[in-house]
């Protein structure tokens, strides 16, 4: 296969013809008919393309190549466009599109675009595993967010095992960004440009999930007309992710245990073992030894997972992380709905600092999107109940009018005693007062204020 394509356009004869042209010139085609049923495929690491149609209902083609951007700016987006969209269609390949097809065009045009993009795209991901595996500057900052001890240890760490063949165990909390470190660690990998195949533990249906992991032989059981791959074997050569692997039933996990431990599976209704080249990750919101304790988890398998175990921290861990992160969030959902990003008032970063967030950054994430949409933030329950003395809201006041003029100037610290009229030495005087580290509002330690 060349490649993976992701083929959107709602005019269904015109999709086929597509997707038929692009799958025997050899590619690996999954096509759509809106935008919005295409983005769950998406990540940051993308092994592909996306080609997609300008007019479209409910997300168009030039607001599905913006959410594209949003998650890896790098993924070529090729543009197919009717006669009046062509001027249109080249203002876009300013704002980053890779390139456009005129309605009506020839199927080799298509194929040589494609071709094009797709070995853009490949040259891009190897040079980024070479960048990561040559100690250089890589792009977990960006996705993985976050100055405080406890995320600079966890990139740390991720840049040590990305590149090696362990398997990994990554626990932590509901919405955290268990399966970003995953997808990390496997672009930091020799795996990289292979399938990274993210299985839901607690979504495969009990009757048929032996079939859906391990595939099964024709005739294996009724209705198997014909063999079918699993999704152990569909990622030959790449990486599994066992999401909520603890969910996994336990009458599977023996089999299961085999694949691990031996590489190879067995397919339902067949004596042959197959080798299994892959790398295996798995995620758990608890700590799996709670579950062989309970007698739910089988410890042989815990052992053979947790070659090495991340964890992720909530973001209780790591408060000092969260006036960045929310404003980065902001950023991006502006992006999204094509708005400016909103000002952080001081009010605002106190607001979102007082805020326990159990839903980590899945939680952080939605409420950035509502203050990017205008949609102000829901008071918190009980916040009025408890005043506080006028001595702790003119310090609580202070700190966070500091913390948000930090934020908005990335850390400097001279436009920050400029504009609030401080001396540079006063300025530092409160920051030390307060407890507040300029390198937690996105200034690098070795960069200059000025």
């Amino acid at each position: 296969m060349k490649g993976r394509v992701l083929l959107i356009d709602d005019e269904d004869d015109f999709r086929l013809s597509m997707a038929q042209a692009l799958d025997l010139a050899g590619f690996e085609v999954e096509d759509h008919s809106d935008a919005q049923s295409a983005l769950h495929l998406l990540s940051f690491g993308f092994r592909g393309i996306v080609i997609t149609d300008i007019r479209m209902p409910r997300l168009d083609g030039l607001s599905l190549m913006n959410r594209v951007a949003e998650i890896d700016a790098e993924i070529p987006v090729i543009l197919v466009t009717g006669h009046g969209d062509v001027q249109l269609a080249v203002r876009s390949m300013r704002d980053g599109a890779y390139d456009f097809l005129e309605k009506p065009f020839k199927t080799t045009h298509l194929t040589e675009i494609a071709a094009r993009a797709m070995e853009f795209r490949r040259v891009l991901l190897e040079n980024r595993v070479l960048r990561a595996a040559a100690g250089q500057n890589d792009d977990l900052e960006q996705r993985l967010i976050g100055r405080s001890s406890l995320m600079i240890d966890l990139r740390r760490r991720m840049r040590t095992i990305g590149p090696t063949e362990a398997d990994v165990l990554i626990v932590g909390e509901t919405g955290v960004g268990k399966e970003v470190v995953a997808r990390a660690l496997h672009d930091l990998s020799s795996r990289a440009t292979k399938p990274f195949v993210a299985i839901d533990c607690a979504a495969l249906p009990a009757s048929l999930i032996e079939s859906e992991l391990f595939g099964h032989e024709a005739g294996a059981f009724a209705g198997a007309l014909r063999e079918r791959y699993g999704k152990l074997e569909h990622a030959q050569g790449g990486t599994i992710l066992l999401d909520e692997i603890g969910s996994l039933p336990t009458q599977v996990q023996g089999k299961f245990l085999r694949a691990v431990e031996k590489r190879v599976i067995t397919r339902l209704g067949s004596h042959d073992e197959r080798p299994l080249d892959v790398r295996f990750m798995a995620t758990s919101r608890k700590p799996l030894e709670e579950e062989v304790a309970a007698g739910n988890f089988r410890p042989d398998l815990l052992y053979r997972l947790n070659v090495v175990t991340l964890t992720v921290p909530p973001l209780t861990d790591r408060q000092e992380d969260i006036p960045l992160l929310f404003s980065k969030l902001v950023q991006e959902a502006a992006g999204r709905y094509s708005c400016e990003p909103p000002p952080l008032s001081p009010r605002v970063i106190s607001d979102i600092n007082s805020r326990p967030w159990p839903g980590n950054v899945r939680e952080l994430r939605n409420a950035a999107d509502r203050y990017a949409m205008g949609i102000a933030l829901q008071p918190l329950d009980g916040e009025d109940e408890q005043p506080m003395r006028l001595a702790d809201q003119v310090a609580a006041f202070e700190r966070n009018v500091i913390a948000a003029a930090l934020l908005n100037h990335g850390g400097k610290l001279k436009p920050v005693y400029e504009s609030l009229g401080l001396s540079r030495k006063s300025l530092y005087e409160k920051m030390q007062k307060y407890g507040i580290d300029k390198t937690r509002f996105g200034l690098d330690a070795d960069e200059t204020d000025d």
